[in-house]
């Protein structure tokens, strides 16, 4: 079957098996930064933004996504680098397998709500399993992300 998408700015027309997933799809086209964790829907680590919403690229066919523009961190690397130094200083990224997931969830957040409190980073937040740092650095990160913005 025949799928159309932009895929981080490019369109691509490919040729696909209708049970292709949209995790093998995006790194099959180079888009490393999605990771396979639980393939249950429950880690957050195959995150990827469809139309800018967060999705999860691991239980969504990639049929599915044709005629949507996806978004990985790869094609948001200068959104991206406005804060994730800020999660780094608190010592939130200790293995980083994680970090794209939460990552593309903090880009989709912030777009939605440029200055959330600390429950509702939380709350967009809590689709991403983290096995290292128990997920008060990423919030004190993104906080002091804000907090940076707001004295310029």
């Amino acid at each position: 079957m025949e799928i159309k998408l932009k895929l981080n700015g490019k369109m691509i027309t490919e040729d696909i098996e209708a049970d292709l997933l949209l995790i093998d799809f995006v790194r099959s086209h180079g888009c490393f930064s999605v990771k396979r964790g639980c393939e249950t829907s429950n880690c957050g680590l195959c995150t990827v933004l469809m139309d800018g919403t967060p999705i999860l690229s691991c239980s969504m066919l990639a049929a599915r996504a044709s005629g949507h523009e996806i978004q990985t961190l790869e094609g948001l690397q200068q959104e991206a680098s406005e804060f994730v130094g800020f999660i780094a200083d608190q010592g939130a990224d200790q293995c980083g397998f994680c970090n794209p997931g939460f990552v593309m969830n903090t880009i989709a957040l912030l777009r939605e709500n440029p200055d959330p409190t600390d429950d509702e980073i939380r709350a967009y937040l809590a689709g991403n399993l983290c096995r290292c740092s128990g997920y008060e650095g990423q919030l004190r990160g993104i906080r002091n992300f804000l907090n940076s913005r707001k004295r310029c």
